[in-house]
């Protein structure tokens, strides 16, 4: 039996120890639009979320949930994604009026991409460039 599937991709998985500042970080300062949102009972965390890039692709995400998986300990370091957009400059300039910390100021990379790299709340580092992969 094959399956169709309407969204495919590679989606990362983040958490987060204030998914709520995330939350609202990713939508207001980088752009993405928020598709769906379960909280807990309490409404207290976000057990899990997705959000799409206009572009293309997203990304899910969620507070920390040590005790989910106790057979196999989900680690909360931080990671580095990476986002193709157009305009990379753009997103430059949302993340230095919110105060974002930005990692890597706007930059031609060797290899033909317009990048640049801001740092989220939780200290994941996105890198937002115009290459698309070859």
């Amino acid at each position: 039996m094959t399956t169709q599937l309407n969204n495919p991709g590679v989606w990362p998985c983040l958490q987060y120890t204030d998914a709520e500042a995330a939350r609202v970080f990713l939508t207001e300062v980088f752009g993405f639009t928020e598709t769906l949102t379960v909280r807990s009972e309490d409404g207290s965390k976000i057990v899990h979320a997705e959000l799409r890039w206009p572009e293309g692709g997203g990304v899910m995400y969620g507070d920390a949930q040590p005790d989910n998986h106790p057979e196999y300990p989900q680690p909360t370091g931080i990671q580095w994604l990476c986002v193709v957009t157009a305009d990379p400059d753009a997103v430059h300039r949302r993340a230095v009026e919110a105060g974002a910390k930005i990692v890597a100021e706007p930059y031609d990379a060797e290899y033909g991409s317009r990048n640049v790299c801001v740092a989220d709340p939780g200290g994941h580092v996105w890198t937002f460039g115009t290459y698309a992969g070859s």
